[in-house]
């Protein structure tokens, strides 16, 4: 899903309120200060909202009750329409045909706010506002009426299953989301065959795109941002790529395509971004996990979260909430204890990244009950996920397209 948002790779396409007052100019300035309901310390102008969402529905993930200003926050930054924009500074001021609206906030909104529960209103509203904005193929843009993109349209899809719809029945023009993205999966017996790419280029050829084919997997599969441990445990994609007739094969495709990308670097994937030296790129890994644990695909979706365990430290300590909440959904589809990633508590991480949550726990994951029936503290701080690492790289599905279309 090409739905994360770092400020320098927004690149040209249409092609991934609190109950404090924010600041009226969201611009960066040292002596500024956020709202304190936010989550993250970094400018919030592109992704206040997809950040704060994030930083819910991990916390929801690992079933600690997120502070009730940080919810208030997300559900003020709402317009009248039902839609998002990237951040609102003064959510007082009524939205009017200025404001930009973003169907990857809007539905990263959705998706925390459905799993929290009680934000019905908020939620229709939202889902109205995305299907109003549906294109013709089908799928989504980053912006209203933009051309869709992989990413968008699954971070759509993703948002229409938490709040109860079918998306495979959303249709404009008899076109669903799923024929959208078949659209933007490239055939068998080319390069990266079996990848889907994030959108066509100006002569209308697709590029295998890692970020935009674990955004693709997920979305073809209907799933969100959390997937549940084990829900097809023992499949594997079969190496052999088929012409995608459906959104399951399409999925299987980007599967295939996935585990051989991480197998040929070590179990990780590499950042691809033009004029940049070649290094690893722990945000797209992570959401690669998520990606294959979603189809079953457990071995290989393990071995790239034991690469993170090992090495994204220093990644996600840089690049703050957002980071934490990749690794958060990468380890929970995977079964492995977020509490102990490779020595790190990364539940203390993200709770240091804003507000002290209520205490209330609702669920236990696998790993966690075995962490508290070996005596640690289960009901550590669990805390989130905000913005995006500016530098471009290990941001992700759930970033890199909001940036690229904030940039047109």
């Amino acid at each position: 899903m090409n739905v994360r948002r770092s400020a320098a790779v927004l690149a040209a396409v249409a092609v991934i309120g609190a109950a404090t007052p924010a600041a009226a100019d969201p611009s960066p300035s040292p002596s500024q200060a956020f709202p304190s309901a936010l989550y993250g310390d970094k400018d919030p102008k592109f992704d206040g909202v997809w950040r704060q969402s994030l930083a819910l529905l991990a916390q929801d993930t690992v079933g600690v009750k997120p502070a009730a200003k940080s919810v208030e926050w997300l559900t003020r930054q709402q317009c009248e329409d039902g839609g998002f924009a990237s951040y609102r500074s003064d959510p007082t001021t009524a939205c009017d045909a200025k404001t930009m609206l973003d169907t990857n906030a809007t539905s990263a909104a959705v998706q925390a706010l459905a799993a929290l529960g009680g934000h019905d209103d908020t939620t229709r509203k939202a889902v109205g506002w995305l299907k109003s904005v549906q294109n013709e193929d089908g799928g989504w843009g980053y912006s209203p009426g933009g051309a869709s993109d992989t990413n968008s349209t699954s971070v759509v899809i993703g948002a229409l299953a938490a709040a109860g719809e079918k998306p495979e029945q959303v249709e404009k023009d008899g076109r669903s989301p799923h024929d959208a993205l078949l659209k933007l999966a490239l055939p068998c017996g080319g390069d990266g065959d079996g990848a889907f790419a994030f959108q066509p280029d100006k002569k209308g050829k697709l590029a295998a795109n890692a970020d935009a084919t674990a955004a693709g997997v997920l979305g073809s599969l209907g799933k969100g941002m959390v997937v549940e441990p084990g829900e097809k445990s023992g499949e594997k994609s079969d190496a052999t790529c088929e012409k995608a007739a459906t959104p399951q094969q399409a999925a299987a495709n980007g599967a295939g395509y996935l585990t051989a990308a991480l197998a040929e670097d070590g179990n990780h994937l590499m950042s691809a971004l033009a004029g940049a030296e070649p290094q690893p790129d722990f945000g797209n890994t992570a959401d690669a996990a998520v990606a294959l644990a979603a189809r079953g695909d457990t071995e290989q979706a393990e071995k790239a979260v034991r690469w993170l365990e090992k090495n994204s430290a220093s990644w996600a300590a840089q690049s703050g909430p957002a980071a934490y909440a990749q690794l958060v959904f990468a380890a929970h589809a995977t079964g492995t204890n977020p509490r102990d990633f490779g020595g790190a508590d990364l539940v203390k991480q993200l709770g240091a990244e804003g507000p002290a949550p209520q205490a209330a726990e609702k669920t236990k994951t696998k790993a966690s009950d075995e962490k508290e029936d070996s005596g640690s503290d289960f009901f550590g701080v669990w805390w989130y996920v905000g913005v995006c690492l500016v530098a471009g790289i290990g941001i992700g599905f759930l970033f890199t397209g909001r940036k690229k279309q904030r940039q047109l």
